[in-house]
């Protein structure tokens, strides 16, 4: 009869065995990379195995699917379906559904600062590829107002339908990490333990790079000093897994004199938001709720969502701000500094 001792010990060499033997078949991993273009941007994607598991065709496959139903670009899309005047309903699809869905959590939880149905306003101030000739006035911000609010939504079953005619949607503020998401998601069907999946700036990591076994590091962009040069990197976070979003008022904006309009919306207002941060990172379990809430968390301005992410403790954000007299300075939540 063994001793507790000798049992002991057994484990720990079973133990020590197991840890060799993953070792071993890490060491023989290799990063595999996968590159292109998808939704107006690019995308970057590394997983670590000993041979190809996934290529790009599948992941093209993936993107086209994903473009079909949320692309507002596309006149094919399901999306453009239900933002046809005449469309009072569409059947979604399982990418809508879940866009839609998540969207409609999220404009409950940040008080109507998150709302998909802004597409209207978004093309009217020019974030969209519909040129326009000039900035809209009181008159047709007026216009526009009854026919924005999530409210004006009704999600049944698979059934998206408009309470009132002429209400339309827009989910680029939520697609990116959507994207992340559904690549990510097939990595795991495929059993991949490490890796990296970038689209448009937003991400999601899961595992450490191999065969080194180190945890991954993530870049964190932010405005150059220039506003004419590319942004910088200005801060690097390590994390094994989540997703991580930015939102940046410093990328896409236009100026008309002396004033420069954000391209974040206020959906109440109709008017672009304006408040002291210039960017907002967000940690997050994953992409999708990252890139939704980092959109929420720019709208409050710093000193809501500060006080907003003490109630959201899933959350974790990093600020990029003016202070008043006009000096750039960042700070961030605790469990955003754990990352370092």
């Amino acid at each position: 009869m063994k001793t507790s001792y000798q049992a002991a010990v057994l484990i720990l060499i079973n133990y020590l065995v197991v840890c060799i033997n993953v070792a071993f078949a890490q060491s023989n991993f290799k990063p595999i990379y996968i590159n292109g273009y998808t939704q107006g941007t690019t995308y970057h994607l590394t997983y670590y195995a000993k041979d190809s598991i996934v290529r790009k065709q599948e992941i093209t496959e993936i993107l086209n699917k994903i473009d079909s139903s949320l692309s507002v670009y596309k006149p094919y899309s399901l999306i453009s379906k239900f933002n046809n005047p005449a469309c009072m309903e569409v059947i979604m699809d399982e990418h809508l559904r879940k866009v839609v869905k998540k969207s409609l959590e999220i404009y409950k939880k940040s008080g109507g600062i998150f709302d998909i149905t802004v597409y209207p306003l978004v093309r009217a101030w020019g974030f969209s590829n519909k040129e326009i000739s000039g900035l809209p006035d009181a008159a047709t911000i007026k216009q526009i107002l009854p026919y924005v609010g999530s409210d004006k939504l009704l999600l049944k079953d698979n059934k998206l339908s408009k309470k009132i005619p002429g209400v339309q949607i827009d989910v680029d503020g939520i697609a990116q990490g959507y994207t992340v998401d559904v690549i990510s998601e097939y990595f795991n069907k495929k059993k991949i333990k490490n890796y990296l999946v970038e689209v448009g700036g937003e991400l999601r990591v899961k595992g450490k790079k191999q065969p080194e076994n180190k945890t991954m590091q993530v870049g964190i962009e932010g405005p150059a000093k220039n506003a004419q040069d590319e942004p910088v990197i200005q801060k690097v976070v390590k994390m094994d897994n989540g997703g991580i979003t930015t939102s940046g008022n410093y990328r896409k904006y236009f100026k008309e004199g002396d004033k420069v309009f954000s391209h974040s919306i206020d959906p109440k207002t109709g008017y672009p938001v304006q408040n002291q941060l210039i960017a907002v990172t967000v940690k997050a379990k994953d992409a999708i709720t990252a890139d939704g809430y980092d959109n929420v968390l720019i709208g409050m301005g710093l000193t809501n969502a500060l006080k907003f992410l003490k109630h959201h403790t899933f959350l974790q954000a990093y600020f990029i701000y003016h202070k008043k007299n006009g000096i750039v300075t960042d700070t961030a939540t605790a469990g955003f500094f754990k990352l370092k």
